[in-house]
This record gives structure tokens, sequence and C-alpha cells, in this order.
């Protein structure tokens, strides 16, 4: 295979056996390092974002400890330190990169898997940026024009339409009710979803997965991705069946329930 970056439809392996790290981020600190990044476009001018501390315990070797710790003016009003949970099972995946000329190339393979979360230490801070988050989220901005000299023009039939809409009830097609599993639900933001499940929450500990469907009104399975990061299924129990958030998300839904 051809290796060269400018032959275009060849793909670039030059650094096909490079070792990256994948990491799943709060949406707080993505949105921090994307304004990091576009106020530095030059590589040159580029600042560190974070700072990774590696600890191992003699007695647990084969259990090693990883937090991140941020840097930079962007990072003022976000919690400064991080869990970072690693995943030894995970599928293989490589990650790839495009060029404005489309160039395609491959940057390596993903040797860890992270998941990100805020230390103990920030979890009310945290919580309170979920709280400021949702109550943004549940702000609608609707805005109502008034039509000056209208006359009704946008509610007259247009031409060629005469004479194909029927008066006649009778002649109207019957609506068929569309079934619950045909109707398409398209995917929110996956911030903004986060933010109405900590709502929901709020309201009640507990939740069935329809119950949820109905009031996000998004698909089963995106939800469930969601539900296995924020909650706990429950198998057993007074509750079986139901989700509740795992206790370091649920600290911050109960303080919002005391104010």
């Amino acid at each position: 295979m051809d290796e060269d970056q400018g032959n275009d439809g060849f793909l670039d392996m030059g650094k096909a056996d490079k070792s990256v790290w994948l990491m799943k981020c709060p949406v707080v600190v993505a949105k921090s390092w994307k304004n990091q990044a576009s106020s530095s476009p030059s590589s040159s001018d580029s600042q560190p974002i974070a700072k990774v501390v590696f600890s191992l315990d003699p007695l647990k070797p084969d259990e090693p400890q990883f937090t991140m710790n941020m840097v930079g003016s962007e990072t003022e009003r976000i919690p400064k330190s991080y869990t970072l949970n690693m995943f030894k099972d995970f599928v293989p995946m490589c990650v790839f990169s495009e060029t404005s000329q489309g160039a395609v190339a491959m940057e390596g393979k993903v040797e860890h898997k992270f998941d990100m979360k805020p230390h103990e230490e920030n979890i009310e801070e945290y919580g309170r940026l979920c709280r400021e988050r949702t109550n943004k989220s549940m702000i609608k901005n609707r805005q109502i024009q008034v039509i000056d000299n209208d006359r009704g023009v946008h509610m007259r039939p247009m031409p060629g339409m005469i004479g194909l809409i029927s008066s006649n009830p009778k002649d109207k097609k019957k609506t068929m009710p569309v079934k619950q599993s045909e109707v398409k639900r398209t995917r929110r933001d996956r911030g903004e979803l986060e933010d109405i499940m900590f709502k929901l929450f709020e309201r009640q500990p507990n939740w069935t997965l329809k119950q949820l469907v109905q009031e996000t009104d998004q698909p089963a399975q995106f939800l469930k991705e969601i539900l296995n990061e924020l909650c706990v299924y429950n198998k057993r129990g007074a509750n079986q069946g139901t989700y509740e958030l795992k206790p370091e998300y649920k600290k911050s839904a109960e303080d919002t329930a005391d104010e």
C-alpha cells in the first residue's frame, strides 16, 4: 500500500502502531478544551490543558490509579480534579484523521479507555454546574411575530391545488393511529439530555425505562447509554425493574431538593 499522504484514496499508516488513549469526559470539560483550542489555533501557541498523575500501590501493582488536574484560564469555573476510571475490556478501536484536502491517516490504536469523573472533593461543585445547565436548558426562547396587512394570503390555496382538496368529509381518508414503535424519535444533545435526566430524578428517585422514554421522548437505546453512565439498575427488591442515580450523582440531586 502506498503510504504517501498526498495520494488521494490511500490511507496513511505511518502512525498505525502508535498507542493512544480514549477518554470520555463531562460536557463542561469538553467545552472548556474546545474554547482553549479555538483561542490558540497555532500549535506553537498551544498551552497544556491538563496534567495526568499516575499512582501505583506496591501492594496492588495490577490496579494503577489515574487522576487528572485541569490547568489554564478557561478552567476557572469548572472542577479542577478528576478521577480516571480505566477499562480493560473494550472493543479494539483505531483513531483516524482527515485533512481539509481529504487526506486520511491512521493516528494510532486505542490502548487504554477511560471514564472521566469529578473527584469526590469536587462533587458539590460539579452538581452546582449541572443544576445551572439544567435551569438554562429549561428556558425556551419563543418569539411571537405579528404579520401586518396579511389579509389571509398565506391561507389561500396555491395555484394548481384548487379541485384537489375535497370539502366533503366522507372523501377524507381515516387517519390511522401511528404505533409507538413506528415513531422516529430525534436524539437530543447528550449534555442537554443529561440535564433533563437529573431534573427527572429530582422529581422522583426511581424510574422505569418505559417511563423515561415517555418523559424524554428519546430512543430507548440512546436512553440506555445515558442510564448506564448515570444510574444503577435495581434487579431485585421493592424497586425492582427501575433505575436510580449512582451515589456520586445522587448527592447533587439531594442538594437541589433541599434548596
